[in-house]
């Protein structure tokens, strides 16, 4: 193993001494260069190896690429290129060809190597390192379409490019992306070719030893990927990625009213068919095809407001087929998406509004409308001052979403806002229809409602309901609520009542003890005996797991109010009770504590 170290620096003696010469790294330099590279060397013969030591001694030879790169320019250096930088690249490239032979899986080292190989300009080699990865990887697509790239736009070989597409298809016939990114690379190919012929018209050149594909130029290429790429992957969503691809070419009309004509016949019965011809009558506008921009705000919104027209007109005749929840979804989404745009123009907004309160309306009393559209219904319904409708459309939701905490809590907001007679009978309807476990925001919102408005025995008496919840989640929330209410309502006394009433009654919150700990502290004169009984009965629940109430504790009696010579009492309990990390982050705050530092 010595031997092969040896060999291995005195093969890099030309290139130091290069460094030495030419006035790059000094005699002192390249010495500690060397003594390190002894040592990185040593590493990777080691009989057990590890990727770690690959990886720092690739680190280490970029370094010096990279040191060596800024000394060229500060001095102004730029020759014997060959001589050092060179057989650095080679070397490192040596060694990621070890690593990645040694962990063939590790993917995310062979694309260290692609990321070397770019940075530092290596294209040869890059396309090898490729070759490799994808014997190993070939059911990975990001790969094969990062290799395609490469080979499209940093070695501008479209054949290569193509031959790998065609590769990549072979192991993943269904790949969606592969085919996306096949058919951008054809089109770009296409849009170069026909940008070379322009130039070389442009300069009068004779084109006869120029070799310009019709079929490429003009995407019938294009096209064949198209239809090889839908034979084998159905879809509308999926025919209409390729066609956003081909729409960012101004070549492609033809390829892309075929592909429009292959949408229609194929998939007429797809929500998303619809939509896309919907959409496209927004750009095929009344305004364009007659020829002229109109000039003032009002004549551009009469423009747009009959291109949505006709939108909604492709929509209407979607419906007539398509009466389904996701067509009315697109629908639905369009006219919000266009009541959403800024317009200073009244008239247009009303109309956009009034077509949407109309896509909302038929969508529900056909039972096709999506829950979430209910909640955007009810905002645009109370924004219109149209609190009537509000309150009707808020108790449909319900009915038709009865199981919905979202849509109840959505629906009696607005109700509690409104002031509803009704909103009582509705929180005990919504409480009965609700999973309990999901029922906590009900919770909550009723409390509230009920502080505002009901009177104080009402209000109790919900807390009491809420506290004999079987559901964890909401009996502690209410405790915690409950002593809240009870000192905003009733004082110190009342919450003090409280908490004594329910101080052993589990499950508890750790924010059911901080409150009442907090109420004591904001009185004129707070008990030291008071505070002492919340902090104890806090840890017996919470003192294996919270660190920060154990200081707390701490500093209470270390505030002239408290007693420090219990702190060390405390301490000690607090090492005994809390458990894995928590003792280490009690040490360190505590520490921290002791000097003054917090």
């Amino acid at each position: 193993m010595a031997e092969i170290i040896q060999q291995r620096i005195e093969d890099r003696i030309p290139e130091l001494e290069q460094l030495e010469r030419v006035g790059l790294f000094t005699k002192n330099e390249v010495k500690a260069m060397i003594k390190k590279a002894t040592a990185l060397e040593y590493k990777l013969h080691r009989v057990t190896i590890c990727k770690e030591d690959f990886i720092t001694y690739i680190q280490h030879e970029i370094n010096v690429l990279e040191l060596i790169k800024k000394r060229r320019s500060r001095i102004g250096y730029h020759f014997k290129r060959e001589e050092i930088e060179l057989t650095i690249m080679q070397r490192i490239n040596n060694v990621f060809r070890r690593a990645t032979a040694k962990w063939k899986d590790d993917v995310q080292l062979w694309l260290s190597h692609v990321a070397f190989c770019k940075k530092w300009n290596t294209k040869s080699r890059l396309s090898k390192v490729f070759s490799s990865m994808l014997a190993i990887h070939p059911d990975k697509p990001a790969l094969w379409i990062m290799a395609a790239k490469f080979e499209m736009e940093d070695r501008n070989s479209s054949e290569s490019a193509r031959h790998l597409f065609l590769r990549a298809l072979r192991f993943h016939p269904k790949s969606e992306k592969i085919y996306q990114e096949y058919l951008r690379m054809e089109l770009m190919h296409a849009e170069k070719l026909r940008k070379q012929q322009q130039e070389l018209e442009q300069a009068k050149v004779d084109l006869g030893e120029y070799e310009f594909s019709a079929e490429i130029m003009d995407a019938r290429l294009a096209e064949i990927v198209y239809r090889d790429a839908t034979e084998k992957i159905q879809g509308a969503e999926f025919v209409l990625s390729l066609l956003k691809i081909a729409e960012i070419f101004d070549f492609t009309k033809t390829l892309q009213d075929f592909i429009i004509q292959d949408l229609q016949s194929r998939y007429a019965d797809d929500p998303l068919t619809w939509d896309y011809m919907a959409k496209r009558e927004l750009e095929a506008g009344l305004g364009a095809e007659m020829g002229a921009v109109p000039s003032t705000a009002k004549g551009r919104a009469t423009d747009i407001a009959r291109r949505e027209e006709r939108c909604c007109l492709v929509y209407e005749e979607g419906l007539k087929s398509l009466n389904s929840e996701a067509m009315w979804s697109c629908y639905i989404t369009f006219c919000l998406d266009r009541f959403k745009r800024k317009t200073n123009v009244q008239e247009l907004k009303d109309k956009r509004q009034e077509k949407l309160l109309e896509a909302l309306q038929r969508a529900d009393e056909s039972s096709l409308l999506q829950e979430p559209f209910y909640k955007k219904w009810l905002q645009v319904l109370v924004a219109a001052g149209d609190t009537e409708s509000a309150s009707r459309v808020a108790m449909a939701a319900t009915k038709r979403f009865s199981q919905s905490v979202q849509t109840w809590s959505c629906s009696l907001q607005l109700l509690v806002q409104l002031g509803s007679a009704d909103a009582g009978r509705l929180f005990q309807e919504a409480l009965k229809h609700v999973n309990p476990k999901e029922s906590l925001p009900l919770w909550l919102l009723q409390v509230e409602w009920s502080a505002s408005s009901q009177s104080p025995e009402d209000t109790e008496a919900l807390f009491q309901r809420g506290l004999s919840s079987p559901v964890p989640a909401v009996s502690m929330e209410m405790k915690e609520k409950y002593l809240d209410w009870s000192y905003r309502t009733g004082g110190y006394k009342k919450a003090r009542k409280t908490f004594t009433s329910l101080h052993e009654s589990r499950p508890f919150s750790k924010a059911f003890f901080t409150r009442m700990i907090q109420i004591e502290k904001e009185q004129e004169l707070p008990k030291i005996s008071n505070l002492r009984d919340y902090y104890e009965r806090a840890l017996r629940e919470f003192g294996s797991t919270d660190n920060e109430l154990w200081l707390s504790y701490i500093r209470e009696e270390l505030s002239p109010r408290g007693n420090p010579e219990n702190c060390g009492k405390i301490h000690w309990r607090a090492m005994k009770s809390l458990e894995g990390q928590c003792v280490e982050n009690f040490v360190s705050q505590y520490t921290l504590l002791q000097t003054g530092h917090i």
